[in-house]
Parts: C-alpha cells; sequence; structure tokens
C-alpha cells in the first residue's frame, strides 16, 4: 500500500456525502499532512515534551509500574498496527508520549531528594563543598553534609545550600568545612501557578536552603583530590588574573563571559542587562559555546589553508572541527559544567560532530535529535526557562533561514560590496528580530516583562560580542599560560565597555521595559504548539499557527487576576483595591512580595492603612486585622485571635492568620492558619461575580517535591 493509501482510506471513510464539510476538512488536513512526510520526525521531541508534560501535571504520584506498563503497551500497539500507515503513525505517537512520561517518572523516582521537615537552628553543619556560587555581596555554598546538629543519617539530605555574607577562608570543591546554620525546607511556589522552587531544587538533590552565622572554617582533615577539585582552582585563578588586569565592572564582565563568575557584577548593571535585552550575554549559553567554537574553528581553517600543501591534501576543515570540539570542552569545564552551560556544549558538539561526517551542520532535524536527547536526559528541565528559551531562538533562526536558504543564495550569487553589506544588515537585522520573538513569551511568562528595546540593544551588543569581544577572550585565555592575556585583554575590555554603554542608553530609554502580568500556564502552551506548527512545517497550513501564538500572547491582559493573596506562612497578604495590590505589611516576607508584584505587572509595594489612620482605597486597619471589599463583599483579614469573633459574624470572606477553631457563620469563605500550613499559598478569584479560591496545594498535588505536610511531620 502507498503511504497516500493509508490516510486517504480514512477520509474516504467520510465521504458518505460528497462534498460535506467534514470531507473537505480532512481531505484539507491530510494533503499537506502528506506532503510534509519529511518533516514529520521533528515532531518527535514534541510529543515527548507531551508526555513529559502529562507527567508532571498530574495531582498524584503514578504507581511506579505506570511509565514501563504504558511504554510496553506502546510497542506493543506499534507491532500490532505496523501493516497500516496510519496505523504506524498512531503507534509511534503513542510510544514517543509514553517514552516521554516513563523518563519524566524515572528521573524523578531516582532524584529521591529527602527534604528536612522543618526549620531548624541556629546548629553547626559539616559537610564537603560541592559547589560554591559566587554573587554580588554574598556566596552560595551547597554541601553534602556529614553532619546538621542532632539529626541522624537517615534525617540528612543529601545536599543542603547556604547563602554566607561573612568573610571565608580560601575553600574549594572537595573541602571539608563547618559553619553554624539556619535551615529549613526549600520553599514552595509564592503563589498558585508561581515558579516552583521546590520541585527545582528537588531534582538538583537540595533538600535544605538557609544562611551561615558567624564565620566558616575549613576542618584540616577531609580535602580530596580530584579533577574537578582542579578544575575549580584553574577557574578561580583565571578569574583573578582577569580582574587583576581589567577594572570595575568590565573584569566583572569579562570574568562573567570566560569563567562564568558574575560575583563582580553590581546589582545595578545586572538590572541594566536585563532591562536592555542584554541580560543573556551574561549567561554562558549556547551563544558563547559557539562563539568560542566558532573563533577556534574557522581561524584554525584559515590559517591551515594557507598553506597549499595542507588545503588540498589534507580534511582541514574536519581537523578545525575536531580543535573546536576541544576548545568548547575546556570552555565548559572553565564556565563550571552548570546544566546550561551542557546543553550549550551538547547542541555545538552535534554540529561538530556532524561537520566531521560530512553533514548538513545545521539543521532543523539536528535541532530535534538535540532536544530529544536532552529530554530523556533530563526531563525536568523542559520546565525551565533556559531550555524554553535557547531552543525556541534557535528554531525560529533556523527555520527561518532554512526556509529561505535558496533566495538569500540567489541574492548572494554576484554579490558587489555594496550588496554583501546589505545582506549582512538585513541578517543581523532579522537575526535580532527572530531571537528576540523566539524567547519573548518566555521571558514574559518566567519573568512578568519583556524589554521592548531589546531588538536595538542586540542589533549593536551581539555583533561586538561575536566578532570582538570573544575572539579576544578566546585568545586571552590562549596567552594565559605564557603571562601575556594582558595583550588580548585589553581590547577585550574596550569591547565589554561598548556593550556596558549600549545597555546603559537603551534601559534608560522612556519604556524600555513592559511589566506583564501573571501569564497562564495555558498561554505558554498556546504559544509553544502554535509558533512550533509555524516553524516545523513548510507549506502554507503552517501560519494556522499565528492563531493560538496571538491568543495565547492575548491571555495575560484578559485573564483573571488575583483580588486577595496570603502566603503559605502567614506573614503577608495583598488585597487588590483600585490602585493595585496592598499590603499588609511593607517589611515582611520581601521576597514573596517581590514576586507578587511581578506578577501583579505592579511597579511598588502599596502598604494597606495604618491602624487607627482612617480607610484608604477600601481598606480600614487597626491593631487586630484590616477590613476591605471584593466586589460587594466584605474581607476581613484578621492578625489577631480577639478579632475572630466580630469578624466571624460579619465578614463574607474571613483570612485568619492565626488558627480558627470556631464556626463563621456568615462567611462564605474562610482561610485560617491551619489551611495555609495544610496548602500553602492561597490565591482568591472574582469572575462574573463568582468567588474562586485557589491554592499552592490544589495546584501542585502531593508529588515527591510536594509531599503532604501532615506525613512530613508525622515521619
Amino acid at each position: 500500500m502507498h503511504q497516500e493509501e493509508g490516510i486517504a482510506a480514512g477520509a474516504g471513510q467520510q465521504e458518505t456525502v460528497p462534498g460535506s464539510a467534514a470531507s473537505r476538512l480532512i481531505s484539507g488536513i491530510a494533503s499537506p499532512f502528506l506532503a510534509e512526510r519529511e518533516r514529520w520526525m521533528l515532531w518527535l521531541p514534541v510529543v515527548l515534551g507531551c508526555g513529559i508534560g502529562g507527567y508532571f501535571l498530574l495531582k498524584a504520584e503514578p504507581p511506579l509500574w505506570v511509565g514501563g506498563a504504558g511504554l510496553g503497551a506502546a510497542i506493543g500497539l506499534a507491532v500490532l498496527l505496523h501493516r497500516s500507515l496510519n496505523g504506524r503513525l498512531l503507534a509511534l505517537l503513542v510510544c514517543a508520549f509514553a517514552l516521554g512520561f516513563a523518563a519524566a517518572q524515572y528521573r524523578s523516582q531516582t532524584a529521591g531528594t529527602l527534604f528536612l521537615d522543618r526549620q531548624i537552628g541556629p546548629v553547626i553543619v559539616e559537610g564537603h563543598l560541592v559547589r560554591i556560587e559566587q554573587r554580588p555581596g554574598d556566596r552560595r555554598l551547597t554541601l553534602e553534609p556529614t553532619r546538621i546538629g542532632r539529626l541522624s543519617p537517615d534525617e540528612m539530605p543529601r545536599r543542603v545550600r547556604m547563602v554566607v555574607r561573612s568573610e571565608i577562608p580560601e575553600i574549594a570543591l572537595g573541602d571539608r568545612i563547618r559553619l553554624r546554620a539556619v535551615l529549613r525546607p526549600p520553599p514552595g511556589p509564592s503563589a498558585p501557578g508561581a515558579f516552583d522552587f521546590q520541585r527545582h531544587a528537588y531534582f538538583e538533590g537540595i533538600g535544605g536552603v538557609g544562611y551561615a552565622i558567624g564565620d566558616v572554617s575549613r576542618l584540616a582533615e577531609g580535602k580530596p583530590a580530584g579533577f574537578w577539585v582542579a578544575v575549580d582552582g584553574l577557574r578561580r585563578t583565571i578569574t583573578e588574573r582577569i580582574r587583576a588586569i581589567l577594572p570595575d565592572e568590565t573584569g566583572a564582565m569579562a570574568a562573567a563571559l570566560l569563567t562564568g563568575d558574575r560575583s563582580g557584577l553590581s546589582e545595578q548593571t545586572l538590572e541594566t542587562m536585563r532591562d536592555s535585552g542584554l541580560a543573556h550575554l551574561l549567561a554562558i549559553s549556547g551563544l558563547h559555546m559557539g562563539l568560542v567554537a566558532g573563533t577556534v574553528f574557522f581561524t584554525l581553517r584559515f590559517l591551515m589553508a594557507l598553506s597549499p600543501a595542507l588545503a588540498l591534501n589534507q580534511p582541514i576543515k574536519k581537523w578545525a572541527a575536531l580543535a573546536a570540539l576541544a576548545a568548547s570542552f575546556v570552555y565548559l569545564l572553565l564556565a563550571g559544567a552548570t546544566v546550561p552551560t551542557q546543553r550549550a556544549f551538547l547542541m555545538t558538539g552535534l554540529v561538530l560532530v556532524a561537520v566531521l561526517i560530512d553533514r548538513v551542520a545545521i539543521s532543523l532535524r539536528l535541532i530535534a535529535w538535540a532536544a530529544a536527547f536532552i529530554l530523556l536526559l533530563a526531563p525536568e528541565v523542559m520546565l525551565g526557562p533556559s531550555f524554553q528559551m535557547s531552543f525556541a531562538a534557535v528554531l525560529l533562526l533556523v527555520a527561518f533561514y532554512e526556509a529561505n536558504r535558496e533566495r538569500f543564495a540567489a541574492f548572494r550569487a554576484g554579490a558587489g560590496p555594496l550588496r554583501q553589506g546589505f545582506l549582512y544588515l538585513s541578517g543581523l537585522i532579522a537575526t535580532s528580530v527572530l531571537a528576540t520573538a523566539g524567547t519573548l513569551p518566555f521571558a514574559a511568562y518566567h519573568f512578568n516583562q519583556v524589554a521592548l528595546y531589546g531588538v536595538l540593544a542586540n542589533m549593536a551588543a551581539v555583533p561586538l560580542t561575536a566578532f570582538w569581544i570573544m575572539p579576544w577572550g578566546v585568545l586571552a585565555l590562549l596567552l594565559l599560560p605564557f603571562g601575556l592575556e594582558g595583550l588580548a585583554l585589553a581590547p577585550m575590555g574596550v569591547g565589554i565597555d561598548g556593550v556596558l554603554a549600549v545597555g546603559a542608553w537603551i534601559s534608560a530609554l522612556p519604556g524600555a521595559v513592559l511589566a506583564v502580568p501573571a501569564m497562564p500556564a495555558a498561554a505558554l502552551l498556546a504559544v509553544s504548539l502554535g509558533g512550533l506548527w509555524l516553524a516545523l512545517w513548510q507549506r502554507a497550513w503552517r501560519f494556522a499557527g499565528i492563531v493560538p501564538v496571538v491568543a495565547g500572547l492575548a491571555m495575560p491582559w484578559v485573564a483573571a487576576q488575583p483580588v486577595l493573596l496570603v502566603d503559605g506562612e502567614a506573614k503577608l497578604v495583598a488585597l487588590r483595591g483600585t490602585n493595585g495590590l496592598a499590603f499588609s505589611s511593607v517589611r515582611a516576607a520581601s521576597f514573596t512580595a517581590e514576586n507578587w508584584l511581578q506578577r501583579a505587572g505592579q511597579e511598588r509595594r502599596i502598604a494597606m492603612p495604618r491602624p487607627g489612620s482612617g480607610g484608604r482605597d477600601g481598606i480600614a486597619c487597626d491593631g487586630l486585622g484590616c477590613i476591605g471589599e471584593v466586589g460587594r463583599l466584605k474581607v476581613a483579614i484578621i492578625r489577631d485571635p480577639q478579632a475572630l469573633a466580630e469578624d466571624c459574624r460579619s465578614a463574607d470572606i474571613v483570612v485568619a492568620l492565626v488558627p480558627i477553631r470556631q464556626r463563621c457563620p456568615s462567611a462564605r469563605l474562610v482561610v485560617d492558619r491551619f489551611d495555609l500550613w495544610r496548602h500553602g499559598a492561597h490565591a482568591l478569584y472574582l469572575e462574573d461575580g463568582v468567588l474562586r479560591l485557589d491554592s499552592v496545594g490544589a495546584d501542585r498535588g502531593i508529588r515527591p517535591w510536594s509531599p503532604d505536610p501532615a506525613a512530613q511531620r508525622n515521619r
């Protein structure tokens, strides 16, 4: 049977009414689908991602056998349906979905991170240092503990992470250190639908977070020698030598680009780079890895091409690719081998391997295989901004240039200097626009803001980084063993100053940053699937993907926003008034408050009226709590148990930061300290006069990274 016959048979079943709408619809879908069968494989990582997403959307952890059994059943289905094209397609889709689900479940079960069940400390913490993160004003240390106060080995997490603000001695990876610290379980989301740090910590193996009190001491015994210790020492040495030559922010940014150490960058510089859309230049990613590999590849190939004997008789292109692959691996180590840099190395490595085996170096097929490999290896990365933004930008760029390759080749043929310059400028503009457009929805979803002039900033900063800063940086690394790195760092610093000047100029423009209200997950899904439909197909039907993209981008402004928020630790309440969210405190729970402000698209924290100061914005407060309104409903925010007797008889909505052990006869909704302890932060919505109460616990369910608090307490 021909391939067309399989789907045509399915379409023919609907042809009982000639010319019917259903028949025309099926024919209209089947025809372009068959015509693009060579691109079906590109959807493999998408279906894998759907299986992974299906696992993470569950509200309860499925039994261990579900993933394996589902994959086995899918393989059995493929065997049964292999004779028919329709059957094979269906079976492959089910297999890919089941494989993604099984991979996510397996990764979750093997992570097996044990969380602390309560806050403890100050206690003595001892352990081996496995990670040092330099940050402006402090350091963040990750330990594999051997002692945490009086906890037994069965109660200790595999890893804990602490912020240290005091001076610490010279320490390196592998050192055994001691400090006093306050530790707690990783916090859950600050609101339903917000970033789940607890899930992120679970997959990183971090079962406790906190802060150090007093000094850190390095114990004399127990320092193991090893490869990563040597690499860490080399990174620090390089960072120190860079900063010794380049001053202030210039040296700090050079270190960030070459070793991934951003500790010297001031908060003002970080904010400037974010607001101008250039923050991606500070985090070592696919761009940096590609620039390092490209610099080594093209430089070596050019030098070897100067020798006719080599160029005519030896595979110099492959030699250059091997050298670039080695340079990329060294850069991976210098950057700390973090998860984003590992992903960037994988992508770059696949491109170079394609050169070695005489395949097209950059194609959508290559991107699809890289994405599938990463998703199977670490399924949880699909939920994070790094994976989403990097693949979105690369996918859109490759799809655009692949679709227009013949047009560009024809325009480039016989082009003189003027046309070549126009082509370069056009390519630069198109690349900046496409990369910005690809990452914009994900920046809006994860960070609740969009740099409106990011295209303009990147048009100036990215070429400067690609053709000036990074080549000089690679040369500086090569000159380091000879003590001559200053020869390359000086011109590199000039380029960095140019990027910083661009960032400062763009971020100072009026309306440089657009605050975006919280974007529903459904909106991101619509944008993602619509964008994939637009990028992966080639025929005219791909333009149907524009509809879900536009709908998803509009959702943040039409979706309901919470009218009341309560944090899970009963420290903070925010009530929406005419001027935005009004907060019960201007100091408490600063991280949570900042997150709420970002999700609301609000610039600053508005305080509820002080007790006895009279009402403002429909809210009045006294020493026991506050009274406000949601629609026409009276809301009581109770801080002191003495207010319960009165407010429980008069309020329609009662939010108590203390336990309630009595009935509230007038209340339609009651949230008290017990609810917050059991279910985390709460959010109240008012949609068409109907109240809807959501909580972090209801949103996440009971999963390995969000255990039942009662079970934790009784463990």
